[in-house]
């Protein structure tokens, strides 16, 4: 199947898509901009900046947003305010890049170096307590992240790798233990980017450098390809009615100016299978 381009070409740098309930719509970032933009139904963003990067995003249960920015997280209350938490670390040349919930409420987002040195990324975790800690250090690329809804088992993408992982982290503290090689993606396919589950539990891979986005069933399989008319496709979410939209960012980064003029924008598909709620963060 085939993405149609959805909306303009609006980001440098467009990551982390997500439907957020209560604003029934989309949001995206646009990570080296630091900008969160939401979208009206005509695919028109509203952008609030947050930072130098924004990384990453999910709604809260009681509404407003949490956020990673470059090296920490931010709440966003319902009435706009905004509540920076402290810096994690201080090394500059490391910044967030993606992440998400699990259904216990926490909210995760894994780093990586500028120059995506080798092992220089962890998976940093803010419980709904509001207290930090390291769940999964030696990361490259940290990368998409999402849970089965009974936590059972969660996805993770390390780009730097080629691999997607399958674990099973610690319900208590978290902490991903073992990472099982899921699917491994050739380089001359692409690099496994943002990721999302659908309601069948097949996992949605967008490829960095692809042009595509593969659907893997449960047991590791390929069985569903969406080609995108962008070359950097950084991530992927279900919305719209019933969740049955998939939502795709695209990036500019490093591309010269009439290089690949649909780069930048959000493209939609109908794939024929739903995908599930976001799950939120419980502080």
């Amino acid at each position: 199947m085939r993405a149609r381009r959805w909306s303009e070409a609006v980001t440098h740098h467009g990551e982390g898509p997500g439907w957020d309930p209560a604003a029934g719509g989309l949001r995206i970032v646009d990570l080296t901009r630091g900008e969160l933009l939401t979208f009206d139904a005509d695919a028109r963003p509203e952008r609030l900046r947050l930072g130098d990067v924004l990384a990453a995003w999910r709604p809260r249960a009681g509404g407003g947003i949490v956020a990673a920015v470059e090296r920490g997280f931010t709440l966003v209350d319902p009435d706009g305010t905004v509540r920076p938490g402290p810096e994690l670390w201080s090394d500059p040349t490391v910044r967030m890049n993606d992440g998400g919930c699990d259904p216990a409420g926490s909210f995760y987002c894994g780093s990586m170096a500028y120059d995506a040195r080798r092992g220089a990324g962890s998976v940093h975790r803010l419980a709904p307590d509001g207290t930090t800690s390291v769940v999964h250090r030696d990361a490259t690329i940290s990368n998409g992240l999402v849970w089965a809804p009974d936590g059972s088992e969660a996805h993770y993408a390390d780009t730097g790798t080629g691999t997607v992982f399958r674990l099973h982290p610690d319900p208590v503290t978290g902490d991903f233990g073992t990472l099982e090689p899921w699917v491994r993606i050739d380089p001359a396919d692409g690099g496994p980017d943002g990721i999302t589950r659908d309601a069948e539990g097949g996992i949605w891979i967008a490829l960095w450098g692809g042009h595509a986005v593969r659907r893997y069933a449960p047991d590791g399989t390929l069985d569903a390809v969406v080609d995108v008319g962008a070359r950097q496709v950084s991530a992927c979410a279900f919305g719209g009615p019933g969740y049955r939209e998939l939502y795709i960012t695209t990036s500019r980064q490093d591309l010269a100016p009439h290089e690949d003029p649909d780069a930048g924008a959000v493209f939609r598909a109908e794939p024929g299978v739903s995908g599930l709620p976001p799950l939120p963060y419980a502080g």
